[in-house]
């Protein structure tokens, strides 16, 4: 699942460094299928791919602690960052390229999907009963990779980090210092493997999307 996940990015033309965040014992023994990554291009950038570094790093207790573990680790001339979760192996190429776009105008961008569901929220102490219908209208469900200048998200975490504030995702803490974080459209395929229910729907994918 991480390598499909990692794929996307070690190949798209806008991407020159990949810093890949995984517990310290992982990162101190990195997975042997990781070996599948080291293409040409890791060292020698070619017409279709930029990236010239890819790299492991141990993350945190936390995932903002993780987050800035693999921003520490990017050199100084990347100046726009995505974070993405290695459990969505599917996300599209041409995402990735519209959120670096956004990023490059000085916004924050998240992919996501309208909702299309409706939305029913519990009883505080009694969560098997509706307390409400919330209505779905402007209502987003976010995905990654969501991208950002690289000052901006520093300037977000190093506030978080002093209001010991945490987020679910980095756009929450972006959004807490004022800059502006945009919409992408994106596919209902880009998954958050999750539960084993994720798991099988996202190996019938697999199947047809090798």
């Amino acid at each position: 699942m991480v390598l499909r996940a990692l794929r996307p990015f070690v190949s798209h033309p806008d991407v020159a460094q990949v810093v890949l965040v995984l517990p310290a014992e992982d990162a101190a023994h990195p997975p042997a299928f990781l070996s599948a990554l080291s293409a040409p291009s890791l060292s020698a950038p070619t017409a279709t791919s930029a990236l010239s570094a890819f790299s492991v790093v141990a993350g945190g207790e936390h995932r903002g602690d993780s987050v800035r573990a693999g921003l520490a680790a990017l050199r100084p001339e990347c100046g726009v960052v995505l974070v993405h979760d290695g459990a969505r192996p599917f996300v599209d190429q041409t995402v990735i390229g519209a959120v670096i776009a956004v990023a490059r105008r000085g916004e924050g961008a998240v992919p996501a999907v309208p909702l299309s569901d409706t939305l029913k929220e519990a009883t505080p102490g009694d969560p098997t009963r509706i307390a409400r219908t919330r209505p779905r209208a402007h209502l987003w469900r976010a995905q990654t990779p969501q991208a950002f200048p690289r000052k901006v998200l520093e300037e977000a975490y190093a506030r978080a980090s002093r209001d010991c504030h945490r987020a679910t995702d980095d756009s929450a803490l972006v959004e807490t210092i004022g800059i502006p974080v945009r919409l992408v459209p994106d596919s209902a395929l880009n998954l958050k493997v999750t539960t084993r229910e994720d798991l099988a729907l996202a190996e019938l994918l697999a199947e047809v999307s090798p």
